[in-house]
């Protein structure tokens, strides 16, 4: 049996996180991670207490032909970056990696070349969350530096999705 390394290991955690998700579309697991301990964990799915996509089988992004990356406010769930921030206190963020994982829940293959949206990344700045870790597939992933968001703001190109 092979040790994972570090980042594998949070990587790991954040997929199995992922299984927790209710969208009908992808599964998304995160982990906030500060001094090799989990600050908090979020998976995407609707608000507490209403009805989730997987409960009712509907997705009204899908009803509504909406392209990955466009019109959240018409998606139930809130994101598993937003719920892993919602649940942790801010001081514990303060310089803290988010690690993320999202599987395709038709098939359960990792799902590589996702980061987080324009929202998330905004949650993410104001968090103080210093980098994002996205797995690519079962032992690759790209080391997001949050401070490049600030200068290379995507909220300003125009371009939608991601």
């Amino acid at each position: 049996m092979e040790r994972p390394d570090k980042i594998n290991y949070y990587l790991d955690i954040a997929e199995t996180v992922s299984k927790r998700s209710t969208c009908l579309r992808k599964h998304y697991g995160a982990i906030i991670v500060k001094n090799d301990v989990i600050v908090s964990t979020g998976y995407n799915g609707a608000p507490r207490g209403r009805k989730n996509c997987s409960d009712i089988n509907y997705c009204m992004r899908d009803a509504l032909g909406i392209p990955r990356g466009e019109r959240y406010e018409m998606c139930r769930s809130v994101h598993a970056e937003a719920n892993a921030i919602i649940a942790a206190d801010r001081d514990k963020m303060l310089g803290s990696t988010l690690y993320m994982a999202c599987k395709d829940p038709k098939t359960d293959a990792v799902v590589g070349d996702v980061c987080s949206c324009m929202m998330c990344k905004r949650l993410v700045l104001n968090a103080g969350i210093k980098e994002v870790i996205v797995r690519e597939d079962a032992t690759n992933y790209t080391v997001y530096t949050v401070a490049d968001w600030i200068d290379n703001d995507d909220s300003l190109s125009g371009k939608f999705g991601y």
